[in-house]
């Protein structure tokens, strides 16, 4: 009995290492993950002929969803657009986001006004919807999807593209993703430069 004991009390103690180790890993991944989908994430202009699975699409957008909001108002609103047609009519609008006719999805990041902090705070919509767009362009690296980010406001871009989606005078577009599975892989750009960095003051 106590040698069964033994072998038992022996087993248990290596499970239990190995369960720690197993933990330990999967934590250290997962940190490594995150930083390197954030250093290796490139904008993707190209894009394959294959859709783009719709669990992905709410992915995307939980993913955006998830990025910090002053006082959680969270002034954002997506417009989905997978209708070949409305892709071109985008791209027709848009100097710099001709891959929209190739892309198989687009998504419209916006901000809504009515969902904004009121007074000197409104403008705030602006850096919440950028985080959920980063948050979003991580998400589509992460799953093996590639995206760019194509700017509309604060410039003439706005109005073409709010009369293509039909947007309220409220919703501002704030850029057009395209999304699709990549047709090319350029290299990331190294942009780290430590003279950018500046401790306590200038």
């Amino acid at each position: 009995m106590k040698r069964i004991s033994l072998i038992i009390n022996i087993v248990l103690a290596v499970a239990v290492c190995a369960l720690a180790y197993v933990a330990f890993c999967v934590n250290g991944k997962s940190q490594n993950d995150t930083v390197s989908t954030i250093l290796t994430r490139t904008s993707i202009r190209a894009y394959t002929s294959q859709p783009v699975e719709q669990e992905k699409v709410e992915t995307l957008l939980r993913a955006a969803m998830a990025a910090p909001t002053a006082m959680n108002k969270q002034p954002w609103d997506f417009v989905v657009v997978n209708d070949a047609k409305v892709l071109a009519a985008l791209s027709d609008s848009l100097p710099y986001a001709k891959m929209l006719k190739q892309a198989q999805l687009a998504i419209v990041v916006c901000g809504n006004k009515h969902k904004t902090i009121e007074g000197n705070g409104e403008d705030f919509w602006i850096q919440d919807a950028s985080a959920a767009t980063e948050n979003l362009l991580l998400a589509a690296h992460a799953m093996g999807l590639g995206a760019v980010w194509t700017g509309v406001y604060p410039t003439e871009r706005v109005a073409p593209v709010s009369t293509v989606l039909g947007l309220p005078d409220y919703v501002v577009p704030l850029n057009v993703i395209p999304v699709g599975y990549p047709a090319e892989s350029p290299e990331p750009k190294d942009k780290w430069k430590p003279e950018n960095i500046h401790y306590n003051a200038w």
